[in-house]
């Protein structure tokens, strides 16, 4: 992995003539009628000059799939031509969907990924509410639309990925030339790491929730531990008890499941039978609780599990697991995610003593969940590089962990190198802990750091950190923070 791009000027070229022959056939320059705002957000430069739009898609590649009108913003929805292999960058390109949320170039901007798809709805990451910025949201490679044709798989890795991104920044920093930060949450805080790692002196800093860091896939007793005392015993033993009863009964479970996946019109070419479809969602059962849920949401498991009713079991396991979840029409959506955990991010692997025998397949690996004519190879250097250079070279970097979200059982962690840095973890969170649930002092600590990587942290906070909050009030439909989550409930990734 390299740094540095190479075949700059070849690449001006290539995407200087795709983007003139209009070769991408999904995007449209000017798919709607604009919608220009007229509550503050545009800067008097831009109201006296070119307008942001135009300014958007005069960049070589850049272009228009949908404006879509929101109060005080601009919202486009864009293309964005990229090599798909930026090493060799004369050997084609694929259109790749950005969303720019734009309030004002004289303010800072954030950059966000959740590493999967892109929402096309107007939206704010919690670091763009704090410090009242823009925010530039990027789909990650090869999740669809976002994917060459045909798919050379092995130019899904992190450093292409995180080139991606340098290419955007590059790109957009000639309007937005204020402060930039990077976040996302989960695999989107894995996301904003690798791109700091690969790209160090893009960001001005980085803000990554809940992100995994499986440094050595092969060794995941942390999971087993986390698992062991998580919570409560008493909602464990419910939560084991409902997982058991579901492989006791897999007879009369899997004919309710045949029907329903007959019904839905669901197959399983890809993980090979409904048997180990059914295994895989029933093994996730416990994970996904804690990944999802609240401790008191426990008191809607069944307490005693061997008395509940088939259908109780089957409610119980669906609500949190969800069997469409290893369908193939759950999984094709998500083949880029197994094939990076299948080759550079790394799985978890967890014993789940309590049920005994009961297993047929164990916990199965990323290669179960990907076409097998897709070719696979793990790199077991790849997470090594990331945690030591995070251990060793961090700067303005904010980690943000829930206390009961088992993908933080192997977290990130800080060493002597790192400067002007933290891990902090939300009491009682799970997969959607945020800066907001902080405990009070840690909470304003992170929000003056986030204000100060930005450039815009006002002189009472600079002087006291004590007295950092967001700078934009909250608002319910932009702050919604499970669009950040790419929740698909159940299935067993960050």
């Amino acid at each position: 992995m390299r740094k540095a791009l190479r075949g700059v000027l070849s690449l001006a070229v290539l995407i200087g003539t795709v983007s003139a022959t209009g070769a991408s056939a999904g995007a449209a320059t000017a798919a709607e009628p604009t919608a220009k705002q007229s509550s503050g957000s545009t800067s008097s430069s831009e109201s006296s000059s070119e307008d942001i739009k135009d300014r958007i898609l005069a960049i070589p590649g850049m272009s228009l799939i949908q404006e879509k009108p929101y109060p005080g913003y601009r919202y486009f929805v864009l293309n964005y031509t990229q090599p798909i292999d930026h090493k060799r960058p004369s050997k084609g390109t694929f259109q790749q969907r950005i969303t720019l949320l734009h309030k004002d170039t004289s303010r800072p901007t954030v950059f966000f990924t959740s590493g999967y798809n892109v929402s096309t709805n107007p939206s704010r990451s919690e670091p763009t509410q704090i410090i009242d910025g823009n925010q530039v949201s990027l789909e990650y490679r090869y999740f669809t639309p976002s994917r060459p044709a045909p798919a050379d798989w092995s130019k899904l890795d992190i450093w292409q990925a995180a080139s991606d991104q340098h290419r955007v920044f590059t790109a957009l920093k000639k309007i937005y030339s204020e402060n930039w930060l990077t976040t996302g949450g989960s695999k989107g805080g894995m996301t904003a790491t690798y791109f700091e790692r690969f790209y160090p002196k893009d960001m001005d800093g980085v803000v990554a929730y809940v992100a995994p860091n499986d440094v050595v896939n092969k060794e995941d007793s942390a999971y087993d531990r986390f698992l062991a005392r998580v919570g409560t015993k008493e909602c464990r033993d419910r939560l084991s008890g409902v997982q058991r009863e579901a492989l006791v009964r897999r007879e009369p479970l899997e004919k309710k499941y045949e029907a329903y996946a007959a019904e839905s019109g669901y197959t399983f070419n890809t993980v090979g039978s409904l048997d180990k479809a059914y295994e895989a969602v029933v093994m996730d059962y416990v994970w996904a609780f804690w990944q999802y849920s609240m401790l008191a949401d426990c008191e809607a498991i069944p307490a005693d599990a061997a008395k509940a009713t088939d259908q109780e079991i089957w409610d119980s396991i669906d609500g949190i697991a969800g069997f469409s979840a290893y369908a193939d029409q759950g999984l094709g959506t998500y083949t880029p995610y197994y094939y990076q955990a299948g080759t550079q991010l790394g799985s978890p692997d967890i014993k789940q003593p309590w049920l005994g025998g009961l297993s047929r397949y164990g916990y199965q690996p990323p290669r179960t969940f990907v076409p097998r004519d897709i070719p696979m190879k793990f790199q077991p250097s790849a997470m090594r590089d990331i945690d030591s250079w995070v251990r060793n070279n961090a700067r303005h970097m904010l980690y943000v962990y829930g206390e009961n979200d088992p993908w933080g059982a192997e977290p990130f962690r800080l060493g002597r190198g790192a400067r002007d840095s933290y891990v902090y973890t939300v009491p009682g969170g799970n997969h959607g802990s945020k800066v907001a649930g902080l405990v009070a002092d840690e909470k304003a600590n992170a929000t003056a750091a986030i204000l100060r990587w930005a450039g815009v942290a006002p002189a009472a906070v600079e002087a006291d950190p004590a007295k950092a909050k967001p700078l934009a009030k909250f608002d319910a439909r932009l702050d919604k923070r499970d669009v950040e989550l790419e929740r698909d409930q159940g299935t067993l990734r960050p």
